[in-house]
């Protein structure tokens, strides 16, 4: 018997979040054993992905953790050689974060291990089943406000078919 739509929608919210939590778990399972947490390893693959920097404030916002919590993690990089901060050239409250070399074999690590659990995780799983799953995320992702890069990178995933 099918479910009704609220408890469908009930349902779906609760998966999400467990997905989410299950999936990163899994990745940061994997990188302890290169003493990496997942506030570390997301502040590196973010910087990645951005072309190897960014503003404290867009690095924040995206790893969803308040600027203090932000600056622990990045204390911690930048003791570790794989991080630099900047203060910015026309502000100079405002710094940004900039990938180090030293970080380079460290995020073959994160991206090797991120890969491989993603292909885990898709075995089998058809290509417009994933589709579908990115389309209801970019509509909730506006309902909710999301951030203009999160709409964007939905966005990019829908012309990309």
């Amino acid at each position: 018997m099918a479910q009704s739509s609220a408890a469908t929608q009930e349902s779906f919210g609760t998966l999400l979040g467990q997905v989410a939590r299950l999936w990163r778990s899994e990745v940061d399972r994997r990188l302890a054993a290169f003493g990496l947490t997942e506030s570390r390893w997301l502040a590196l693959l973010h910087l990645s992905r951005t072309g190897g920097s960014a503003s404290q404030r867009e690095l924040s916002e995206w790893m969803g953790v308040q600027a203090t919590t932000l600056v622990h993690i990045l204390d911690g990089l930048e003791a570790d050689g794989l991080v630099e901060r900047r203060t910015a050239n026309n502000d100079r409250r405002s710094k940004s974060v900039h990938l180090s070399r030293k970080a380079r074999p460290v995020l073959v690590r994160i991206e090797a291990t991120a890969a491989a659990v993603r292909s885990e995780i898709f075995a089998g799983v058809p290509q417009s089943d994933l589709q579908t799953c990115l389309d209801v995320f970019g509509q909730i992702v506006g309902r909710l406000g999301g951030t203009a890069r999160l709409a964007r990178l939905v966005g990019e995933q829908r012309s990309a078919r």
